[in-house]
């Protein structure tokens, strides 16, 4: 679950942007929050996000705890060039990881998460940006 300062924008770039699909919302005036769940390819099938908006908060700190959301990707170079295309941050631009030959790439979504984009091996299954 990721908490959100704008509902709309991190669905914009969950959806435009990577290439998600957005599964379901839904919306809790009691306790003054919304929630945007994102996926590929429709669930159970993959894994999803937890998008939390609570209403009136704008921004949070990231804090030390987190590291990044990862994302398996076909070519991380072309995710890269559709992510710029389409508006997004490219952070760390494709290439091998330091001491290694995977190839990976960063991304940081509108409220400054940072998305890993590891590139599989050919043949490998599953659902990414594509």
């Amino acid at each position: 679950m990721l908490r959100v300062g704008d509902l709309q924008r991190s669905i914009d770039f969950y959806t435009k942007v990577l290439g998600m699909q957005l599964l379901r919302t839904s919306e809790n005036p009691e306790y003054k929050y919304s929630l945007a769940f994102v996926g590929y390819e429709g669930n159970p099938a993959q894994a999803e996000i937890e998008l939390t908006y609570n209403w009136g908060t704008d921004g949070y700190e990231m804090g030390t705890a987190y590291g990044h959301i990862a994302l398996g990707v076909p070519d991380a170079y072309a995710a890269c060039d559709k992510i710029k295309a389409a508006g997004g941050n490219v952070t760390r631009e494709a290439g091998p990881v330091k001491g290694g030959s995977t190839v990976i790439a960063f991304v940081t979504d509108p409220d400054g998460y940072k998305i890993e984009l590891i590139q599989r091996a050919e043949g490998a299954a599953g659902g990414g940006l594509r």
